[in-house]
């Protein structure tokens, strides 16, 4: 599943016979109308279907279970809104029996004061807690909004609705995700080690491939062909090239265009490319500039064959609908002990670098392979502003999926480092930096230019299971 700006959602408007029904009609069309005008689709009972056009028996909730169970495919969250106090006999079986385990959000809306007489008074204040009372029982894990009840049509049900929708990705973006391997893991790199059944447990599957046969592939694209010529338009149109590398271009755009029809074949999310250094030493070139293309594009690609870290920027794409890098906590900044250079090779998407991106060299590498065998990496310095940090990893010695997450701020703080380059900022560095040795944490870190901490902390708490550091 790549990155989807439209969700399916099931609507749930549930509704008791001691209140007025009417008011949950009213709730209905609004919601309805809220959703459509955030770009989502929905699949709810037709009105008809039930006594009151809303949901409250339990025989309305086995409508509703089954209209789901036929859209389970499409639907990626439900919403259960509370327009009064709601009975939670109909809601539950309609969970209950639909068993979709896709995120939930509960809404009840606000009554006003003027409006408590007995054919206006809404109790959804109260029906909310009986709700959730009964989502509790059933051990079916679920989402509130920000305040306990609101307006459908408030800027605060908007920006819940917004949140949740990114919850939604990120839950469901991982159902079934399908991470690439390209090339085995670099002999060096043992620290990127991960499990591949652990992750199949929760639902991911790795598909390897050897690198050789994504060489094979891109040897046999004709210099000629018009497709190659695209290519090389495209990395021309996104990052200055030299002209003293112009041949190497080629050499380049045959590899990504390789990677990409794999990817396609293969319905991969996400990859993680053996860059260091076999691709140098048999092909000719970097891999950076691919990647940093692919991550541009949502689809996020990483070094090393850093499987857990290309998830990581997955996760960090899906909740943020931007591009996601993956780099080193690689130095310390003189003596302020709350900064840390982020950087790696080259492979930064292009959207997180302030100046114009410009294609070279490795600059580790190829001081000792070659520059000849090291074009491709992608240089610049990130821009300022707010990233958010996150990085999972499988721990064999628990049998878990373990993971820490934060935000902070990248500066625009000047530093002489070759490569892709962020001057990062997080409070209490220290103590985060502990944890990382402390708890086994790779050096790798995936990142994003958005404050994204509480969306992967509410999808990973409430409806994934891992074991998460929330870092502050």
């Amino acid at each position: 599943m790549s990155y989807k700006k439209q969700l399916c959602f099931g609507v749930i408007i549930g509704t008791r016979n001691y209140f007025n029904s009417a008011l949950a009609k009213d709730v209905r069309s609004s919601l309805l109308e809220t959703l459509t005008k955030a770009g989502h689709s929905y699949v709810i009972l037709d009105e008809d279907q039930t006594a009151t056009g809303s949901i409250e028996t339990r025989e309305d909730g086995i409508k509703c279970a089954r209209l789901f169970r036929e859209h389970r495919d499409c639907i990626d969250g439900i919403l259960i809104s509370l327009p009064n106090f709601g009975f939670e006999i109909g809601i539950i079986n309609a969970l209950d029996l639909a068993e979709l385990k896709v995120p939930i959000l509960v809404q009840a809306c606000d009554d006003d004061n003027d409006k408590v007489d007995l054919s206006s008074r809404r109790d959804a204040f109260c029906g909310k807690l009986s709700v959730c009372n009964n989502l509790y029982q059933y051990n079916i894990p679920f989402s509130l909004t920000t305040l306990h009840t609101c307006g459908i049509d408030s800027k605060e049900f908007a920006d819940d609705l917004d949140y949740f929708a990114r919850i939604c990705r990120v839950v469901r973006g991982l159902n079934k995700a399908r991470i690439g391997a390209i090339g085995t893991r670099p002999a060096g790199f043992q620290t990127v080690r991960a499990s591949e059944k652990i992750l199949q447990a929760n639902g991911i599957t790795v598909v390897p491939v050897d690198l050789s046969e994504i060489l094979s592939a891109a040897n046999k694209y004709d210099n000629n062909s018009a497709e190659l010529k695209q290519r090389l338009e495209e990395i021309k149109a996104y990052a200055h090239v030299p002209e003293k590398f112009a041949d190497k271009l080629k050499v380049q755009a045959k590899f990504g265009l390789a990677v990409d029809a794999w990817i396609r074949e293969n319905e991969v999310d996400a990859t993680a490319i053996q860059c260091w250094d076999s691709l140098e030493k048999n092909y000719g070139c970097a891999a950076c500039v691919s990647m940093s293309m692919m991550s541009e594009k949502l689809l996020p690609s990483a070094c090393e064959t850093d499987i857990a870290g290309a998830i990581s920027m997955y996760m960090l794409s899906l909740a943020s609908g931007q591009p996601a890098a993956l780099a080193d906590w690689n130095n310390n900044f003189a003596r302020d002990r709350n900064k840390c250079v982020c950087t790696h090779c080259g492979n930064f998407p292009k959207s997180f670098v302030k100046n114009p991106v410009e294609l070279g060299t490795l600059g580790v590498l190829g001081s000792v392979l070659g520059a000849e065998t090291s074009f491709g990496a992608v240089k610049g310095k990130a821009s300022a502003g707010d990233f958010s940090f996150f990085r999972i990893s499988t721990d064999d010695n628990y049998g878990l999926i373990k993971a820490y997450l934060g935000e902070g701020e990248i500066t625009d703080e000047p530093y002489g480092m070759d490569g892709c380059i962020a001057v990062t900022k997080v409070n209490n560095l220290q103590q985060l930096m502990k944890y990382i040795c402390k708890n086994g944490f790779e050096h790798h870190v995936a990142m994003c230019r958005s404050r994204v901490a509480d969306v992967l902390d509410e999808a990973i708490n409430t409806y994934l299971g891992w074991d998460l550091y929330r870092h502050i």
